[in-house]
């Protein structure tokens, strides 16, 4: 037998690396935290892995978890050993079929990232919600609390599955367990497939559907035999505990890790016990060593097979000296007497009590529940003692939650937070990133490189938000002799690392450090000017910890050495030299290795870069002299401005200073509730240069404002007397046009929320005649131009904005002046997708329902703790709220369902009400026209006298129609996601929606790919592209959306990309917008996963447009009305080949240096694929009108609205 290889991986790994080979058939769809098990799986079938039976398993994408459980389900019917990978709502999606797989006793195994479920507002981090919700399904449900215990127990799993013909769940807690890297030692095959008889698997197969021996399987039943039906599995169930048992036990044999159904640790006498299930554990295990260490009797039990629940098993685990248990869930269920496995517990120990002659305790322990770590919620070696220590007491609290402060229901327990237990023979350092910026990947490496010496054990865990790049990482790693358990933050670091320096402004970076700790900050100031650039705080801290402090001028280093903005070389050398974790030179090599890894298949002169920024760092590391005493006294920069709100200013500023957990109960809102336009008080000073505004080579084309992807470029026009009061350096130039003689116009850059991206000087067509380098707008440093530019914004500010119903909204120059009401989002830096959204807001924002679907654009448009949807001057703005992913169309379509039932019911009231309001009122507010701004305008001015006029009328329906009048103002639905969405888990209900004909509007931004879970394949991703999932290339072409819409013939359709031709995507949203029936704007967006420079995006969509890639289109019904062709094909023919447009992107690329082949054949069929689309969009461009079918769709769709 081989000797087991130990390696440093995460626990997504540990667990897809034994269910790949137990697998023939893995269905899969990505979503957080589980998805790098699919791409894992992905990736070696790709390679050609083969499974223990020498075939190398199937991978199938499928179009959502829904589809995922059909395609399982009939894989194991058919007697395929099959898997799959989930979480969350995907589990959910699963449970309709997850009760038919039970019951009709098929072997299969889920494996689960847990996660929390979607309530009073999406998480995408761990508990066990997700998994509690699937318990009443007859799977079994083992759970993991480490790296190694789901390496380990997802064979536990397919062998016991196989035994007992139960299908399994098998989970482990989402992040903390699935992404944390850490030290697995790997099962050999052989002792793997000793797991696994062949016949078992044969039996299995034989069980499967085939007309070589056929019967029914799926019937019918009457309530005659249904409920003896049912009952007939109990003997299989009831054999699961004894056949894991036995398994764990001969697992055991073979790599010396023994498991147990129940696994008590602690005081054979204890009288106080947790009794939990997942990463907890751990950490329970490790505090209850220091408890026991101080004389204290007390143990923990760990649960591993929930399902089934033995009795049996756990009474045998539990001390008989147990005089208070807590048992800990880590869900909620509202409204229950208790969560699921204190409720267990509790039945356990009563049926023991009541049988004759059972083992239950004469004098029966106190039982009490309590929950702690939804989310991902931390649970520390603190919030475990408090349990301990509330057991301690003579009347323990019921109920209770650990880790939060409940001031409402006043259920949680206190803990002190300073009880810390981080042993001292543990090198510990926390990392401060930006998203993006390769600080978590550079960790990850090394992690991996530390974890290779003999020795030295190695733990990674990281923490960030849901956001795209551009918001805070927080890397923990852990080094040691011994096996580290600590599944909980560093308290006490040895390093610290900061990587970004305006952390150090407004993050209290060394809040952790342990005394004597090192201080690496990456800072363009010198050492002998850096620390006077300090806030007073950290200076001081500093020096009272004795911190060694040094800084290294990242930037500067990886500029020089070609990487941009990528610093994570440089930092990841820095910390090698400083920690002494390994000799420098071994860290190096081991660096460069991994480099040559990581980067290779991107090409060689990424990789030489990499190695030239590694030859360098050193030389830039330098030591900073600390002095005896600080030369400030000031604190951190405040989160907010001191003009924000009171809820801003109280919740929002917590969660933005990193210290959202000391967050009352009382303070947050009880049903999701959230205030808009929160992401203005938020400032990440991200970039360190700025765009700067040239007055006197602008031609005014409000090419710049356009494409800003995060809002912060902003144009207006003024009466030059507003100058008088302007601060000196306040830039303006006279407006452009005639008839505006003492009219000025300001561009003005909002520079606390620039993130360097450059688009808007991609963008900009002025330049200067003797420099042809220098624009209309330039980027610049930011630092001496900062209070400067932070005095013009605020006398920006106060400049009246434009007056909606003088501006042109036809065109981009006019359309500049419309105050965007979504600002500031959360966007990678360059995004593709959010100028769309930005210009939706200006456009129809003031009266805009919006219904998003979960990805991309409903993380950066409503993620904690800032969300950028805002609200103009008078406080209108859009109503923006996310259901889930598969669902949007339809939820949508609900929000036009209610503005037209309330629309007739206003209708109706006012006709009511005539004589008292007043006929004319009446009538002018019935027979308005609401097609232009200016309409909508008057018709709110009779809103407003309407509302004054109801007022004085005392009856139900005055006050009825006050509630509904609200939508007399043409109210404008859109329906908004990516393409994930649209082409595949969504795509029924859109197509549905669209058939119903109501006045909705659909807006897919594509990216081609699944940008939000890390760049999956998706029916929108291209022939040719290589993407996860489709490692090899995707084989088949771009599903046209497009098409499929025009086939209804009464849905407006328009393809667009900013990028190629502003104007026609201004028109076709206005078009879109206007059509009273279901409209579809398909919005061409490059991601940050396309592998290109984001510099350039605004210019891969013109390459996209100008290869045939992307044809620019309309279809408005409206014309088949008037006789004319309603198809409009608004790009020319291709001028250049797919390939020009393909070699800038590295999704095509990557393939031609792995397989240039196939990359060859792909790419020449993509072309193809080409010329026959264009071909078609030519061909009904060019047809008659008669041509088109459904001739009166439109003035159908327009009766009915």
């Amino acid at each position: 037998m081989s000797e087991p290889r130990s390696v440093t991986i995460e626990g997504n790994e540990a667990a897809a690396y034994v269910a790949y080979r137990c697998s023939e058939i893995c269905a899969i769809y990505p979503i957080t935290p589980s998805t790098p098990m699919g791409e894992m799986a992905d990736q070696w079938a790709n390679q050609g892995a083969p499974n223990l039976w020498g075939h190398v398993p199937v991978i199938t994408q499928m179009q959502s978890e829904g589809g995922v459980a059909g395609a399982f389900h009939g894989a194991v019917q058919s007697g395929g050993l099959t898997t799959t990978f989930t979480a969350s709502q995907g589990l959910l999606l699963m449970i309709p079929n997850m009760y038919k797989i039970a019951g009709e006793l098929t072997a299969a195994v889920f494996h689960v990232a847990a996660r929390s479920l979607a309530a009073q507002g999406l998480s995408i981090f761990g508990d066990h919600q997700d998994v509690m919700a699937v318990r009443g399904t007859g799977f079994a449900m083992l759970c993991s609390s480490s790296p190694q215990e789901a390496h380990d127990l997802a064979l536990v799993a397919h062998a016991a599955t196989l035994e007992s013909r139960v299908p399994f769940v098998h989970f482990f807690d989402g992040f903390r367990t699935s992404h944390e890297i850490n030290r697995v030692e790997l099962i050999p095959d052989e002792t793997i497939r000793g797991l696994m008889p062949d016949q078992l698997v044969i039996d299995h197969r034989r069980r499967g559907l085939s007309p070589e021996r056929p019967f029914i399987r799926g019937t019918s039943q009457n309530p005659d035999v249904y409920f003896q039906a049912r009952e007939t599995v109990n003997p299989y169930h009831q054999a699961v505990p004894s056949i894991v048992q036995g398994i764990m036990d001969r697992l055991a044999d073979s790599t010396g890790r023994p498991y147990r159904l129940f696994e008590y640790y602690g005081d054979p006498g204890a009288e106080r016990v947790i009794v939990l299930m997942g990463s907890g554990a751990e950490a329970a295990r490790e505090t209850l060593d220091r408890l026991m260490g101080e004389g204290e009797r007390v143990g923990v039990l760990q649960v591993r097979l929930f399902r089934p629940f033995s009795a049996a098993h756990f009474m045998d685990a539990m001390p008989k000296t147990a005089k208070a248990i807590a048992v800990l869930d880590r869900t909620k269920e509202p409204g229950s007497a208790g969560e699921p496995l204190y409720q267990d517990v509790l039945t356990c120990l009563t049926e023991a009590r009541a049988e004759p002659g059972g083992e239950g305790h004469s004098d029966p322990p106190k039982v009490v529940g309590g929950r702690y770590g939804l989310s991902s919620k931390e649970f520390t070696p603190a919030m475990i003692r408090a349990v301990f220590e509330e057991l301690g007491r003579p009347a323990p609290r019921n109920h209770f939650t650990v880790g939060i402060n409940d001031d409402v229901g006043h259920t949680s327990l206190p803990f002190d937070p300073d009880y810390v237990i981080e042993s001292d023979e543990t090198y510990r350092a926390i990392f401060f990133g930006l998203g993006a910026d390769g600080t978590v990947g550079a960790n990850k490496n090394s992690i991996k490189i530390i974890g290779q010496e003999s020795g030295i054990h190695a733990q990674g865990y990281f923490v960030y938000d849901s956001k795209k790049s551009g918001s805070q990482t927080v890397s923990h790693l852990r080094f040691g002799p011994r096996p580290i358990r600590s599944t909980y933050l560093i308290q006490a670091a040895n390093f610290i690392g900061c990587h970004q320096f305006s952390f150090v402004q407004t993050t209290d970076v060394l809040r952790h450090a342990a005394p004597g700790a090192v201080f690496l900050l990456n800072s363009h100031y010198r050492p002998d000017q850096v620390w006077d650039r300090l806030p007073g705080v950290v200076q001081q801290r500093i020096i009272d910890l004795g911190i060694r402090f040094h800084v290294i001028d990242a930037y500067g280093v990886a500029r020089a050495a070609g990487l941009g903005r990528r610093i994570n070389t440089v930092m990841q050398v820095a910390f090698f030299a400083l920690s002494g974790v390994l000799p420098t030179d071994k860290a190096i090599s081991r660096i460069k290795s991994a480099i040559e890894k990581s980067y290779r298949r991107k090409g060689d002169a990424i990789v030489e870069r990499n190695f030239a920024a590694v030859d360098t760092a050193l030389a830039g590391l330098q030591a900073v002299a600390v002095p005896r005493q600080a030369s400030r006294d000031d604190a951190l920069s405040p989160a907010v401005p001191e003009a924000a709100p009171a809820f801003v200013q109280q919740v929002t500023a917590t969660m933005i200073a990193g210290r959202g957990d000391e967050l009352p109960v009382s303070a947050l809102p009880a049903d999701g509730t959230w205030p808009s336009g929160t992401s203005n008080w938020e400032r990440r000073d991200l970039s360190e240069e700025i765009p700067v505004w040239r007055p006197d080579l602008c031609i005014q084309c409000g090419n710049c404002a356009l494409v800003c992807p995060h809002s912060v470029i902003r144009a207006r026009f003024y009466h030059e007397s507003r100058l008088d009061d302007a601060p000196e350096g306040f830039r303006s130039a006279p407006l452009h046009g005639r008839g505006f003689p003492e009219i000025r116009y300001t561009l003005q850059v909002a520079v606390g929320h620039c993130t360097g991206c450059t688009l808007c000087v991609d963008a900009c067509p002025g330049r200067s005649p003797d420099e042809p380098n220098i624009r209309a707008i330039n980027m610049e440093d930011k630092a001496p131009l900062l209070e400067l530019e932070r005095n013009n914004l605020e006398f920006f500010r106060s400049l009246p904005e434009a007056d909606r119903g003088r501006v042109d909204f036809s065109t981009v120059r006019g359309v500049q002046h419309l105050t965007p009401l979504f600002e500031f989002p959360g966007a990678c830096s360059g995004c593709g997708e959010t100028p769309y959204l930005k210009l939706l807001s200006q456009l129809f924002g003031d009266r805009a329902t919006i219904a998003n679907a979960t990805g991309c654009s409903s993380i950066y448009g409503g993620n904690l703790p800032t969300t950028p949807w805002a609200k103009n001057e008078e406080g209108r703005g859009p109503a923006w709220s996310n259901s889930l992913f598969e669902d949007n169309s339809e939820f949508g379509f609900g929000l036009r369902l209610t503005a037209d039932t309330q629309r007739q019911q206003a209708e109706t009231l006012l006709r009511r009400l005539d004589d008292q309001i007043g006929p004319e009122l009446v009538e002018e507010i019935l027979d308005a026209a609401q097609d232009e701004e200016s309409e909508i305008l008057l018709q709110r001015g009779r809103m407003a006298e309407l509302r004054t006029r109801l007022e004085s009328i005392d009856s139900a329906d005055a006050r009825h129609l006050e509630s509904v009048a609200e939508q007399l103002v043409r109210r404008s639905v859109w329906i908004v996601g990516g393409d994930g969405w649209a082409y595949d888990i969504g795509y029924g209900g859109l197509d549905h929606v669209l058939s119903l004909g109501r006045n909705i509007n659909i807006l897919v931004l594509d990216t081609e790919v699944y940008s939000n879970t890390g760049g999956q394949v998706s029916k929108a991703t291209p022939l040719a592209a290589v993407a996860k999932f489709a490692a090899g290339g995707k084989p088949t072409p771009k599903k046209d959306l497009a098409l499929q819409a025009i086939a209804y013939g009464n849905v407006y359709v328009a393809r667009v990309a900013m990028g190629a031709n502003p104007q026609q995507t201004l028109l076709a949203f206005r078009e879109a917008e206007h059509y009273p029936g279901p409209s579809v704007i398909l919005a061409y967006s490059h991601c940050i996963a396309h592998g290109i420079d984001m510099r350039f995006g605004m210019r891969q969509q013109k390459l996209a447009v100008t290869c045939g890639h992307w044809p620019l289109m309309r279809y408005n019904p409206v014309l088949r009305n008037e006789g004319r062709n309603p198809f409009m094909l608004d790009s020319q023919r291709p001028r250049a080949s797919l390939k020009d447009y393909a070699d800038r992107e590295i999704r095509y690329r990557v393939l031609a240096s792995t397989n240039p082949q196939n990359a060859d054949r792909l790419m020449a069929l993509a072309q193809e694929d080409i010329v026959v689309r264009w071909g078609v969009y030519e061909e009904m461009a060019t047809r008659g009108d008669a041509a088109f079918h459904f001739a009166g769709a439109a003035k159908e769709a327009r009766r009915d609205a």
